[in-house]
């Protein structure tokens, strides 16, 4: 897991907003865009930071890009932080 890539993509208000659509299925970029008031390059950035963080993953069928949520991803990092939390103290920084 790459942390930087992660929270960045979690650092935006607008992000954390399609993360929480996909929680209830996947979407074609065209029905998160009806839930935005941006142009299809800034939906198409913000999906793509999304995806390179791994947060989420994307299927082509036909015409068609389906973004789902990738919950393995907050799993690990939800680890993660716990292992911080909880840990002796005595853990590599690669660890972490």
């Amino acid at each position: 897991m790459n942390f930087e890539k992660t929270f960045k993509a979690l650092g935006d208000k607008n992000r954390r907003e399609i993360l929480l659509m996909l929680k209830g299925g996947r979407m074609s970029a065209g029905e998160i865009a009806e839930n935005f008031n941006m142009t299809k390059a800034t939906l198409s950035y913000h999906l793509s930071l999304l995806k390179d963080a791994g947060l989420v993953i994307d299927t082509r069928e036909k015409n068609f890009i389906y973004y789902s949520l990738n919950a393995s991803v907050f799993e690990e990092l939800v680890g993660n932080i716990l292992n911080f939390i909880e840990g002796d103290g005595n853990e590599k920084k690669d660890d972490i």
